[in-house]
């Protein structure tokens, strides 16, 4: 089941919007679009059955399709803006930091497990790579078959990830943070967000349910602030749902607008997966 859930805080340089909340990609069951709202907080409840017919069909994984639609959804948002009508070709080109865990995980593993000596050769801490991934052009066609933009865009990011950039940048990072210090770092992170339009990353949460103060914490979140680029994406995984977090710009990129854009791609990609499933295989 997927949620978005939409809530605007007011800062004085950022304007967030927290979207697609509760994605379980475990859970099969079909329900119907309901609508709610509580505390001013408009939650749309949407079938999952999009996302598992588009996994089925590009042979790929959740992130993947996600990041797609993020993509078609975005390219959605410059389309209706103008960006692509009033810039030239080079200029509209969009660019997304991909940020990727290089920290050598085989899968989940419980806080047992985790808090036992000698059983994993895992470092603790941060662990990551980055990939600078063109977002797809979107082609006249895409908005009528948007299974082949997110299909573009899945080729893009394994020809990428399939790369030895992965490796280079962590190795380049650790070299960096040892013999030159956390700052200096840093500062060659921040100059490498300047050349992005657009960041996304994603995390490995908890299966297991946390608590504070022995208060269960029912979802959880992650937002990197302070950050050049204009929109920030972030994904964290817990309890085996997953939620996506949207970080924009105030006053230069409408947060609505930007949020009806990513829900206008999950339906498209949602009809397209749909009518190419119903349609029967061509032997021939």
């Amino acid at each position: 089941m997927v949620s978005l859930v939409v809530t605007h805080k007011v800062y004085p340089d950022l304007d967030w919007s927290i979207g697609y909340s509760g994605l379980d990609i475990l859970w099969l069951a079909l329900r119907r679009a309901k609508v709610r709202a509580v505390n001013g907080r408009a939650e749309l409840m949407l079938s999952q059955s999009s996302l598992r017919l588009g996994i089925a069909m590009l042979t790929s994984t959740v992130n993947d399709v996600i990041t797609g639609i993020i993509f078609l959804g975005t390219r959605l948002y410059m389309k209706e803006t103008g960006h692509e009508n009033e810039l030239n070709k080079s200029n509209s080109k969009c660019t997304a930091l991909v940020l990727l865990n290089t920290r050598n995980v085989s899968g989940y593993t419980s806080v047992e497990e985790m808090i036992k000596p000698n059983i994993t050769d895992t470092k603790w801490g941060n662990q990551f790579g980055f990939l600078h991934v063109s977002v797809p052009e979107l082609g006249p066609s895409d908005s009528s078959n948007p299974i082949n933009f997110v299909f573009k865009a899945q080729q893009v990011i394994l020809r990428k990830r399939n790369s030895a950039a992965v490796f280079l940048t962590g190795k380049l990072l650790d070299t960096s943070r040892k013999y030159r210090g956390p700052e200096a770092t840093a500062r060659y992170i921040h100059s490498t967000l300047k050349n992005s339009s657009m960041t996304v990353s994603n995390m490995i949460g908890p299966i297991e349910q946390m608590a504070l103060a022995n208060d269960p914490c029912s979802g959880i979140y992650f937002m990197v602030v302070g950050v050049p680029q204009s929109l920030t994406i972030t994904m964290v995984s817990y309890m085996g749902n997953l939620r996506v977090a949207v970080g924009t710009e105030k006053g230069y990129i409408d947060s609505k607008k930007y949020k009806s854009c990513i829900q206008n791609a999950f339906h498209m990609m949602f009809k397209a997966a749909v009518k190419s499933a119903s349609q029967p295989p061509n032997y021939l």
